[in-house]
This record gives C-alpha cells, structure tokens and sequence, in this order.
C-alpha cells in the first residue's frame, strides 16, 4: 500500500490543530514530523513540547518522527514518551548505528534509517534486515521548498531491489521535494511511504491538494 506522509513543517503554525484536523478528514494515515538540531543541518525546527501537541491533535495518526539531529541515541526515550510511532534516524549522525536502531525497538518505536542524497544505500547492507523502513533523502535536509534531486530515484530503484532480491518487506520512504508533477516517478521508483509538505499545504488548499497527490499514487 503506497502512503502519502504530510510534513508539518509546512503547515500553518498560528493554526497547527486545524490543519491536522484537515489532514486526517482527507483520510491521512501518516503524519510527518522533522526534528532538525542546527548541526547535522542547518537550521533549527521544532522539539518534544511541539511534538505532544502534534501526538494530541493526531488522533489515531502514525506519527513519523525524523530526526535530523546528532547522536540521535541520547533522546529516544524522550521521543516515546512524546507518542512517536516511527523513530528515524541517519546514518551519517548515528557513531553505533546497530545499537542505537536496537534501541529504537526496545523502547517500542519502528526503527528507520535515513540516508543523504550523497550517502550510498550499501551504508545499510548489513543492517537493512533490522529496518522496518529505509529513508532515501532526494533533497539536502534542512529546509523545505527544495526541488527533487534527480539520481536519488537511481538509489530508490537500487534499494528496492536489494529489498526484493532478500525478501524483506521493509518500506522505502522518500522525503524532499515531492510535488504532483513528479509523485508518480517516485512510486514507479519503488517508494511506498511518500512525503510532501509544500505540495500538500500550498494554498491553503489541503484538501484538494491531498486528493491529488494520493491520487497519483
């Protein structure tokens, strides 16, 4: 089943409860939630209270947690206690990758690995089997509004062929720069959980955009 996931870093935040509101009316399953710290990338975005909100206005929404943050290990717990469903973590700021995916699952969380444009998806060879999830990035994290990066569609087809040729079941999320125009690109890639935030709250028109999108997918 392919899953469109709405980035709130998109949303309006002066009125954050109505719009999640929309989401879930329009029948969004996932909701998105990128955590950035200011060093892995530049630029500082929401933490833990802003999360409990999102948790509470979420209703029975998986809530996708991607953080964007250095030694992500150190705030697992805190983001269980904060309703995360998802706990992505990169590859590039995780020093003990193993260890730290091991204790996304005992705390009761989906673990998932994300991985930059640059980033080669073998990084995940011998870890891949304990993912629930892979993120391919197709922008540079840190900001929202980028334009997809053509070649990360290249890795979205490789991972998806190492995940077939294993026969694991494990998702393949794509993040960064999703827009009506190419969606259907990045599902015929091989992505299943997809995220949009510009092209999802543009406008205003939430309800007419999500239509669209998951339309095409």
């Amino acid at each position: 089943m392919n899953i469109l996931a709405p980035s709130i870093l998109s949303i309006d935040f002066n009125n954050m409860g109505r719009d999640i509101g929309r989401l879930l009316e329009s029948g969004i399953e996932y909701i998105h939630v990128d955590v950035m710290d200011g060093m892995f990338v530049p630029n500082i975005s929401f933490g833990p209270p802003v999360i409990k909100c999102v948790r509470e206005a979420a209703g029975d929404a998986k809530l996708d947690v991607h953080l964007m943050i250095e030694e992500p290990i150190r705030y697992i717990d805190t983001f269980k206690k904060c309703g995360a469903d998802m706990l992505t973590v990169h590859a590039e700021a995780a020093v003990h990758l193993d260890r730290t995916v091991n204790a996304i699952r005992e705390a009761g969380m989906r673990p998932a690995v994300a991985i930059n444009p640059a980033t080669s998806i073998h990084v995940l060879d011998d870890i891949l089997p304990l993912l629930d999830m892979v993120l391919i990035m197709t922008v540079n994290p840190g900001y929202g509004g980028q334009e997809l990066i053509p070649y990360t569609l290249d890795k979205v087809r490789a991972l998806k062929k190492e995940i077939d040729s294993r026969g694991l079941s494990t998702d393949i999320e794509v993040d960064g720069g999703v827009t009506a125009d190419n969606i259907s690109d990045v599902v015929d890639a091989g992505a299943n959980v997809i995220v949009a935030g510009s092209a999802v709250f543009k406008g205003g028109n939430i309800e007419e955009n999500v239509k669209e999108l998951k339309a095409k997918i």
